[in-house]
């Protein structure tokens, strides 16, 4: 087959058969495999020849010249086009974002929440008012499901590590986020439709543009593909001005009305209040848990024998006010954190039980591969630690107890992954950060941020409050040591500053060694500095005369400092929605004339552990099935019974799509069979025995093979009949 120019009035010769057509895209797809930049490279040179044989085409109909010429010429456009069709086709499929296990998205996703908010998982919250954006209220088993993976959660962390729980309030004092930074930058940038005011995050707009351009705009070329996705991949680092820009680049408009928006400002996403009737102590609602761990530290230290390491733990409600909130329980206004905070010796990170996840593998994406455009890499935990990827062994230690909480709760491993943060995403502060994201139906979405803080947030409450948060450790015999000694002159600084001098004294005195340095230096080369007083919110003129800096040799018998803090922080919500979305799935029914739907929860997390059906309407199988319902009550199992007349069928597919994974049916006065939810196998056992085997295997303590090699098979043409 041969192209030719235009001029030439010629035209390429149509494919003789479907055969040689089939043979083509064979040829076209061993050629391209599975590699975007090559399918793009042939879609466009596809297009290019295309619009030339179209435009032959036209030339041949404005001459008037031979039909049989124009007709050929026709043939072999619309095979061109045949040909475009397929290679557009591999492009969609080599798109793992517009599938979910090989449904539609959209579709699935909606088949989804649809089936979460009729068996009343979650809700919108003032639903008979219309609602607001982004409150959603758990119904009866999400309230379950919710209470199960927080109990899993305490057991699997704050149990197996000995952690200090507490529970502090949701108002939070301003001096408090003030000290944090979170009244100065807990902010996101936010445009407004500039007719009717709708306001909108400026970034996800952005990137709800690049994400649907590659997703469905199959035309695009290599470079602009390039260049959307390092848009995506840089998008944290825009400053306001930079993101306007693109913006406007892009001509992107409010969404429902198209109207031109604003440039980008900030927006604080705490939510404001004040505390006490007067309203002179202004507070806000926590817009996370962590900081009532780090003012809380110094008696959490002594509570632990004055030793480190330690964790402490929290569980609560945090509040954002989200400025477009979205995609149901992955972004609210009000919703549930799990917030660990280790506090380590900065110059020992080396964990105790870190051989336990040492030779963990799973997916990992380091910083080096998002630069570089690759994938994310499966990887020994101890490699990464070893080769310098994660930064220590504590940091690694969490990151691989979070895999297998996550993995045991019922994420899909292949579609979880460890996301490190790219430099312009970390905080000066931050020695190393990695996510635990996992992938749904909205993309990847972030669920566990696990971060080394470094001593930041101690010793932004240590200056702010005036109370040293530090830890100590005792020599054995005195050490002599090199000791940074900071002198504030107060007779100085009360002339200069008058009322503000405790304060700076305070600041002053709080340097660190790196910072102490740098102000003495200035003094001596310059005579005075600019020091920036984070109490008074503004920098101030010292003069050399004003405070001293200097080393000195002495005896010591302890050292203190301020400890690291090693955070894992756990979005419960969407957790909780990625597991909805891991879980689910369709199975045809008995007849084959009916698409099921399932959630496949393990034991752990399901919200009712068991259901208990009689067979029949029958007045002793029903008081074998409540003698059941209260040896699992007695036993701690939750269960539900339903003596009504619906076929066993319909109630077992009534409590699949609840994801209840064990149904006991009581057939005989004697013996029950008990159903597995995803096999749909069944196992007979004498009645006594039900609780105990029900409870063992959802307590882990055995698995369903194991309870099937114990108790003899169950196969009734009748119990299935329905399904």
């Amino acid at each position: 087959m041969q192209f030719l120019s235009s001029s030439s009035r010629c035209y390429l010769s149509p494919p003789s058969s479907a055969f040689t057509l089939r043979r083509l895209f064979t040829s076209l797809r061993a050629t391209m495999g599975s590699s975007e930049e090559l399918l793009r490279k042939t879609l466009a040179e596809k297009l290019t020849v295309i619009e030339s044989q179209g435009n032959i085409v036209r030339d041949l109909k404005s001459s008037a010249s031979d039909k049989s010429a124009l007709d050929e010429a026709i043939k072999t456009l619309n095979a061109l086009k045949l040909e475009k069709s397929s290679i557009e086709q591999q492009l969609l499929a080599s798109s793992s974002s517009s599938n979910v296990g090989g449904v539609n998205k959209e579709v699935f996703r909606k088949n989804l929440v649809n089936t979460l908010e009729r068996r009343l998982f979650y809700i919108p919250s003032f639903k008979i008012y219309s609602g607001v954006a982004g409150l959603y209220d758990y119904g009866p088993p999400g309230c379950a499901v919710k209470s199960n993976v927080l109990a899993f959660w305490r057991q699997h962390f704050v149990l197996e590590e000995n952690m200090l729980e507490v529970d502090c309030p949701c108002v939070t004092p301003e001096v408090v986020l003030k000290a944090s930074g979170h009244v100065d930058k807990f902010t996101d940038l936010m445009v407004k439709d500039e007719k009717t005011g709708t306001c909108y995050r400026a970034d996800h707009l952005l990137k709800d543009f690049c994400k649907e351009k590659l997703e469905k705009d199959l035309s695009l070329s290599v470079e602009k593909v390039q260049e959307l996705k390092h848009v995506l991949a840089m998008l944290d680092d825009f400053s306001p001005e930079q993101l306007g820009s693109k913006i406007k680049e892009y001509g992107i408009v409010a969404p429902e009305t198209k109207n031109p928006l604003s440039d980008p400002y900030p927006f604080n996403l705490m939510f404001q209040t004040s505390i006490g009737p007067s309203g002179t102590i202004p507070g806000y609602m926590r817009p996370e848990t962590a900081q009532g761990i780090f003012v809380n530290f110094k008696d959490l230290y002594y509570y632990n024998g004055s030793k480190l390491p330690f964790a402490a733990a929290q569980i609560g409600q945090a509040f954002r006010n989200e400025i477009s909130p979205r995609q149901g329980l992955l972004r609210v206004r009000e919703f549930t954190l799990a917030e660990i905070e280790h506090f380590v010796d900065p110059e020992d990170k080396s964990h105790p039980k870190y051989s336990e996840v040492v030779d963990l593998e799973f997916l990992m994406f380091p910083r080096e591969e998002q630069m570089t455009g690759k994938d994310a890499v499966n990887l020994r935990l101890g490699d990464a630690v070893s080769n310098g990827t994660v930064n220590n062994e504590t940091l690694a230690y969490f990151i691989g107890r979070v895999y297998l909480f996550l993995t045991q709760l019922g994420i899909s491993k292949e579609r979880l992954r460890f996301r490190q943060h790219l430099a312009n995403e970390m905080a000066h502060y931050a020695a190393d950060c990695w996510d635990a994201e996992i992938e749904c139906s909205y993309g990847w979405i972030e669920c566990v941020g696990i971060a080394d803080r470094s001593a930041y947030d101690l010793r932004a409450h240590s200056e702010k409050s005036g109370t040293p948060l530090v830890a100590h450790e005792k020599f054995s015999a005195p050490k002599e040591v090199e000791k940074l000694v900071i002198t504030p002159v107060k007779k100085e600084l009360g002339l200069a500053f008058k009322g503000n001098q405790k304060k700076i004294v305070e600041a002053l005195e709080a340097m660190d060694e790196k910072e102490a340095m740098e102000v003495k230096a200035a003094l001596e080369s310059k005579g005075e500095v600019e020091f920036q007083v984070c109490t008074l919110g503004k920098a101030v003129t010292i003069k050399s005369n004003m405070v001293s800096v200097s080393k000195e040799i002495k005896k010591e018998h302890q050292r203190v400092f301020t400890p690291s803090v090693i955070e894992p922080s756990f979005g419960i919500g969407r957790i909780i929605y990625c597991l909805f979305e891991h879980s689910f799935y369709t199975r045809k029914s008995k007849a084959g004339d009916e698409e099921l739907n399932v959630f496949r929860f393990p034991p752990v997390v399901a919200p009712i552990k068991c259901t208990v059906f009689p067979l029949v309407q029958n007045s002793k199988y029903e008081a074998v099935a409540k003698q059941i319902s209260r040896s699992l009550t007695a036993a701690g199992i939750s269960h539900k019974i339903d003596i009504t007349g619906t076929s066993i069928g319909k109630r077992y597919a009534r409590t699949d799509e609840l994801g209840v994974p064990f149904a006991i049916t009581v057939d005989t006065t004697t013996t029950v069979t008990i159903r597995e939810r995803d096999s749909k196998d069944q196992i007979r056992v004498e009645i006594e025995k039900v609780a105990g085997v029900v409870k063992d295997v959802t307590d882990g303590v055995r698995t369903w093979p194991d309870i099937q090699w114990e108790y003899p098979a169950h196969s009734s043409t009748v119990t299935d009949a329905d399904e």
